[in-house]
């Protein structure tokens, strides 16, 4: 899994930081890409990355704030004339269905695809045989909505060598062993798949947060979060001034991630206010509370690997 962020600035674009958008890379585990809010000029950010829209299957809003939805209309277009053919899903808040076919239909813009759309609310709003996402309201000035993504345990590796050690033939057997299936050999002999399978890998935890002010909403959907992706609009010295606005510091965003337990912590949507001089500070201000923190920037990859995170 890996994290292509395209916009971590906040209110509207700068010359060092866009607008929201976070792309989640899920290509290794199920082929498909999922977008997490769509700033205005997304789609020009994508231009500069290998990312393909066409991969893009689900898109998750927070808010319907412009600087978090402004990109859709572009980028869904360009999702059609780059071979986009598959549905695509879109959860958000309720009016993001509105707000989209109202936008479409009056551009005249026609799409080769069908959207699929879910107006989400506090609980799970998608699951498969791979993935839990859960929603959970959050405390800005509009309803906003953070998102938990579980993956479920992967199952265990099937150790071969022990297999055929125990007189298991290659084949169909291994197949079903590996399926947690028992089998019995052709002397009689019974092989148990707890013997020759390690057990199940645990999977990873991602916490996305839209904007919010400091609450208990974030440290409950962030909890045991291998991940947690948090805005830090201001920082300590301006507190008050966030929490007027809906937002949090990234002392509060390093707070939460304490609280919850969490395993690393990457600030986003940042102000313009600050200046990349300020960012050593700002940055060190949150890690003297949750040393595994780190700042977000335009194009950062993450990856997760191993139970790791890798930047």
């Amino acid at each position: 899994m890996q994290l292509h962020f395209l916009g971590t600035g906040a209110g509207m674009p700068s010359k060092e930081r866009n607008t929201s958008a976070l792309m989640v890379k899920l290509l290794d585990e199920i082929g498909e890409m999922w977008l997490f809010d769509c700033g205005e000029a997304t789609q020009h950010q994508i231009l500069r990355t290998s990312l393909k829209p066409r991969k893009v299957t689900k898109i998750f809003i927070t808010h319907l704030h412009g600087d978090h939805i402004f990109g859709l209309p572009g980028f869904l277009s360009s999702r059609s004339f780059q071979g986009g053919d598959e549905e695509l899903t879109i959860f958000g808040p309720a009016g993001i269905q509105q707000w989209i076919e109202m936008t479409l239909s009056l551009s005249k813009t026609h799409l080769t695809y069908p959207i699929k759309f879910i107006e989400v609310s506090d609980g799970i709003i998608y699951e498969d045989a791979q993935f839990i996402v859960r929603a959970g309201e959050l405390r800005h000035v509009v309803p906003c909505f953070g998102y938990r993504i579980e993956q479920k345990d992967l199952p265990g590796e099937l150790l071969i060598e022990k297999a055929l050690a125990l007189g298991v033939p290659k084949g169909p057997p291994l197949g079903q062993l590996k399926s947690g299936q028992d089998i019995t050999l052709d002397d009689g002999v019974i092989v148990r798949a707890t013997d020759v399978v390690a057990p199940p890998q645990k999977g990873f935890t991602l916490a996305i947060l839209g904007d919010t002010k400091y609450c208990e909403e974030s440290i409950a959907l962030a909890e045991g979060a291998d991940i947690v992706v948090h805005e830090a609009t201001f920082d300590g010295s301006t507190i008050d001034l966030a929490a007027n606005y809906g937002h949090s510091t990234n002392i509060e965003a390093a707070t939460v991630a304490k609280h919850a337990q969490a395993r690393y912590l990457l600030l986003n949507h940042l102000s313009a206010r600050f200046l990349p001089s300020d960012l050593p500070n700002f940055l060190a201000e949150a890690q003297e509370i949750f040393a595994q923190t780190y700042l977000t920037s335009d194009y950062a990859i993450f990856s997760w690997q191993n139970g790791e995170l890798n930047h």
